[in-house]
């Protein structure tokens, strides 16, 4: 890895912390040769502590160390984006993040979506929210639904009209979606079974 510590008068070059997981980023510091050379030595992120004026490894007081997962440079071999395993809360005031940002997978528009359905089951009525009806009608009902979308979207897969497959997928992802948090749980916790598989 060539990296440009020159290009900046104190000789540092600023390091992006990325959870490996999630993909949060959780905080900024600033590395010198020793500092990155002490990371790749023991796996745990060391930066330099401009307050301090010594190498710091995160976590040396609190525990909670960043697990080195990966090192890129960009572009410019002027800057670092490191993918770690966070032991603990990043930010010194016990934040994930030092954006004070919850450190959670988000898968976009899904995400949204998952959010969508929470707000709906919790805070609308059967009478306003056809998300809120179906939790009324309880998991029986959700997972009969499910059940009718999975069958309606095998029927539109060997047919030939693209749109009502894509139509029917959707109706599925959603009412499954539906189905998860009547069970108590997101998206997340399926992949996390995805990730396990692939290990």
């Amino acid at each position: 890895m060539k990296l440009d510590f020159t290009k900046y008068t104190n000789g540092l070059i600023p390091a992006i912390i990325q959870d490996n997981g999630t993909k949060t980023v959780l905080m900024l510091g600033y590395m010198n040769q020793e500092a990155l050379d002490k990371t790749l030595e023991t796996k745990k992120v060391t930066f330099f502590s401009r307050s301090k004026n010594r190498l710091w490894t995160k976590g040396e007081e609190s525990g909670n160390f960043l697990e080195l997962f990966s090192i890129q440079n960009d572009c410019d071999e002027d800057t670092l984006l490191i993918k770690v395993k966070p032991l603990g809360p990043t930010c010194h005031t016990g934040a994930a993040t030092c954006w004070q940002e919850a450190n959670e997978s988000n898968f976009g528009f899904l995400s949204q979506l998952e959010n969508v359905i929470q707000d709906r089951k919790n805070n609308s009525t059967k009478e306003n929210s056809y998300v809120a009806s179906l939790f009324e009608k309880g998991i029986n009902k959700i997972a009969q639904k499910v059940g009718e979308e999975a069958v309606e979207v095998v029927i539109e897969a060997k047919d030939n009209d693209d749109s009502l497959f894509l139509n029917e997928s959707a109706d599925l992802l959603f009412h499954y979606l539906i189905l998860l948090q009547a069970k108590g749980f997101k998206l997340d916790n399926v992949v996390e079974v995805l990730k396990e598989r692939t290990r």
